[in-house]
């Protein structure tokens, strides 16, 4: 473990002296997931920090009006989504929308119905509460998730 705090602070100390020597007329943008983590030495180093937090209800609610407007009818049941969705981030909202449009193209259905979208929610809310090592063991190399039982409207 200390060798590891070692090797931390090697990359950190490595990455803060390029920043600094760097005199291109580049624009440096740096993401993470976890920045309460991250030393604050190299906050500093950055003229602008900007945070993304999870959409609220209302904002997951008009994401799910956009995307879904044409093939969800009941505003009633994009209202119960939003609440399924709450603590998702955005892209995990739009990857379960993408997931059921692909699953009502390939059924050819004209109407995703509430409960395939919720499960496909509800499924990544379960992945996001997971430990690392259990997500990790539930994607394959190829992307695809370990099958789960699912809705009929979402089985073959």
């Amino acid at each position: 473990m200390a060798n590891d705090v070692g090797e931390i602070r090697r990359i950190l100390n490595s990455f803060l002296l390029m920043i600094e020597q760097d005199d291109s007329n580049s624009v440096i943008v740096a993401a993470t997931n976890h920045p309460d983590i991250l030393d604050e030495a190299l906050f500093r180093r950055f003229d602008d920090v900007v945070e993304y937090h999870v959409p609220s209800t209302a904002e997951v609610q008009a994401l799910l009006r956009m995307r879904l407007a044409v093939y969800v009818k009941s505003k009633k049941d994009l209202a119960g989504l939003a609440t399924e969705a709450n603590g998702l981030s955005h892209a995990e909202i739009a990857r379960a929308i993408d997931d059921a449009l692909k699953e009502a193209v390939m059924h050819d259905q004209e109407i995703i119905p509430a409960e395939a979208l919720r499960f496909l929610l509800q499924q990544r809310q379960a992945c996001a509460a997971a430990p690392l090592a259990a997500k990790i063991k539930r994607v394959h190399l190829h992307g695809h998730r370990e099958p789960t039982e699912a809705p009929a409207s979402l089985s073959t």
